[in-house]
């Protein structure tokens, strides 16, 4: 599945918070502009407890919160790039640059795991990182990841 089928470019964002709870909070914020995402307070706390149980940092900057709650429709995908890295508690002890992420219906088990692999292949190529963290503004992360 391409990632720009499940993402907009309202969706991209430079984010402003400073810790990982505010980036989840402010992610949140920007999933539930989706119509796609039907109770946002209640997306929120699945992403929130999902965070508690595992850290989504996976690494390379990336850290890939995600959620499969009722309170989503259908695959929505948030983006959120740090100008400075974010503690993450993550895999390889280093800082958060790019944040994707991913809410889905809870009746979409088998298509959920699809999703993550693709995302996670995609965001793990060092070249496009490094033009994700180079490109002027939003829209044109959102350009990168539309090809």
């Amino acid at each position: 599945m391409k990632l720009s089928k499940l993402l907009s470019p309202e969706r991209v964002v430079d984010l402003e918070a400073a810790d990982k709870a505010g980036v989840l909070r402010e992610l949140c914020g920007v999933m539930s502009t989706s119509k796609t995402v039907k109770d946002a307070a209640a997306f929120r706390k699945a992403i929130e407890e999902r965070e508690s149980i595992l850290s989504t940092g996976i690494g390379l900057g990336l850290a890939i919160p995600h959620a499969k709650v009722s309170a989503v429709k259908d695959f929505t995908v948030a983006i959120g790039r740090a100008k400075k890295g974010i503690a993450w508690d993550s895999l390889d002890g280093n800082p958060v640059t790019l944040v994707v992420m991913i809410g889905a219906n809870d009746r979409q088990a088998a298509e959920y795991t699809k999703v993550l692999a693709a995302v996670v292949s995609r965001v793990k190529d060092e070249a496009l990182r490094k033009k994700i963290a180079a490109a002027p503004k939003p829209s044109d992360v959102f350009a990168l990841l539309a090809d």
